[in-house]
């Protein structure tokens, strides 16, 4: 497909020259003395041109996208047209507090059903991602022990944890120690007891974890490191599969972070927009992130009244246009929130079954709402993880997770939602059962693959290693 520029026909959208006599009153200094290099097209071509390349991008709109570890489920096209209404949309952020009273109530009633749903005790709806969320707990974290005056300066994390979960406790200045999972893909118990030591400050983890497993010694597991007088991260990314069966308070937790774009049906491909409000116990409230939306009985208002707080994570209040949406889900949805993680629990294990004889099954026990596949027997054959994702490319389908979690080899994450439906993941399966058959028999368009894309197969190495970001016209 053509650039923009290459498609330069020299007609106009806007042509300045008309309209030279109305810029008197602009200051010479301002005014360019030569043509902006910019391509010269009609308003109806370059809307034509944008229209083309949105096509080109995958969306759960158009196929079925399995991408482990991330929800990519649907989100309702009720939630955009309430977020898109006027006294939302075009509220100013530094409007007066009489004239925010709908948004303020709305963010104080997402708080509390936030809360509700994890057993927290109080919630900043600031964070503006999952990674913001898991930075936002770790400064809370630091500081509490700081008031404390005790010195602690490591974080315990699962060598299957999400890769921003060392990185956002390292941004914080602590000390990474990973702890092995067992055979079950769980968290060693006895290696996680020759970790702890007085300066531990907490464990981070997610439950199921990212092996779609759930991680039934928890609570032994929390009694651990409460006893050694550390605190208990939630990440909160793979929320979607315990809704109203279970949450993190039940679990010991102290610190989580729910991502709204994931859980609670906000689109988030491209990278965003994302949220990723934090929840705390009573003891922590005083740490979070300010404000937080408080209601006097009369009145909505923003409370920055925190006696230890971390201070402000992100502008006002967060990403206000998710929160709708994310609000507006939790109200659509009610008690069916517990169906959504049943019927997501289900689908995944559904699939599991389905090509666990074609595919390697690692960890071969029932999974939660996703589950990791290996390509380990179609590598004997030469055909990597990559190249299974590449060739499901070519059959309106999205690649799920791969090459993660690292414990894995050859790892494909495979987290089909509660969206999809049967006929739908049978279809999924047969791709997956035929690529497989093809690795056998002739791999030979596999390992070209993807053969009906836009961009078809590429040098990911060089790519990655050599990237040509200058643009020739």
């Amino acid at each position: 497909m053509k650039t923009i520029f290459e498609k330069s026909n020299g007609a106009s959208g806007i042509n300045i020259s008309d309209i030279k006599e109305n810029l008197d009153f602009i200051d010479k200094k301002f005014l360019r003395l030569e043509k902006p290099d910019l391509p010269q097209m009609s308003e109806l071509e370059v809307l034509r041109h944008y229209k083309e390349l949105s096509d080109l991008n995958f969306c759960i709109e158009k196929g079925f996208y399995p991408l482990g570890s991330c929800t990519m489920k649907y989100n309702p096209k009720v939630n955009e047209l309430l977020a898109s209404l006027e006294g939302f949309a075009n509220l100013h952020p530094c409007a007066d507090e009489d004239d925010s009273q709908g948004a303020l109530e709305l963010m104080f009633k997402l708080q509390n059903a936030l809360k509700e749903i994890t057993g927290m005790d109080c919630v900043s709806l600031q964070p503006a991602a999952g990674a913001h969320g898991e930075l936002t707990g770790m400064m809370i974290i630091k500081k509490y022990f700081e008031v404390k005056g005790e010195n602690r300066s490591k974080v315990i994390i699962p060598d299957s944890a999400h890769g921003t979960n060392p990185a956002s406790a390292n941004a914080c200045g602590f000390e990474i120690l990973p702890v092995a999972s067992d055979e079950k893909g769980q968290v060693d118990i006895n290696a996680l007891k020759e970790l702890l030591t007085d300066d531990v400050a907490a464990i981070m983890m997610t439950n199921p974890n990212t092996l779609g497993i759930f991680e039934e010694n928890v609570l032994q597991i929390s009694e651990i490191m409460h006893k050694n007088g550390s605190l208990l991260y939630y990440d909160g990314a793979n929320f979607n599969a315990i809704m109203g069966y279970t949450n993190p308070r039940l679990m010991g937790f102290d610190v989580v972070h729910i991502n709204l774009h994931k859980t609670f049906a906000t689109p988030h491909g491209g990278g965003g927009p994302g949220a990723g409000p934090v929840g705390v116990v009573e003891k922590l409230k005083d740490f979070l992130p300010v404000p937080i939306i408080d209601f006097d009985g009369e009145k909505y208002h923003a409370n920055y009244d925190l006696k230890n707080s971390i201070g402000k994570v992100r502008s006002y209040f967060g990403n206000f246009g998710v929160l709708v949406r994310a609000y507006a889900y939790i109200l659509m949805m009610g008690k069916n929130l517990k169906r959504a993680s049943e019927d997501a629990v289900l689908n995944a294990n559904y699939l599991k079954e389905k090509l666990r004889e074609e595919y390697f099954l690692p960890y071969n026990q029932p999974c939660m709402h996703e589950f990791v596949l290996s390509a380990d027997k179609q590598k004997e054959c030469g055909v990597s993880a990559l190249n299974i994702a590449k060739s499901l490319m070519d059959n309106n389908t999205h690649p799920p997770t791969i090459y993660f979690p690292l414990i894995v080899h050859e790892a494909m994450m495979i987290e089909p939602t509660e969206s999809e439906n049967k006929q739908r993941l049978d279809e999924f399966a047969e791709i997956m059962i035929k690529i497989a058959k093809e690795v056998k028999s002739d791999p030979h368009d596999i390992l070209s693959a993807p053969h009906n894309t836009p961009v078809k197969k590429i040098d990911e190495t060089t790519a990655a290693r050599h990237p040509d970001l200058n643009f020739k016209q």
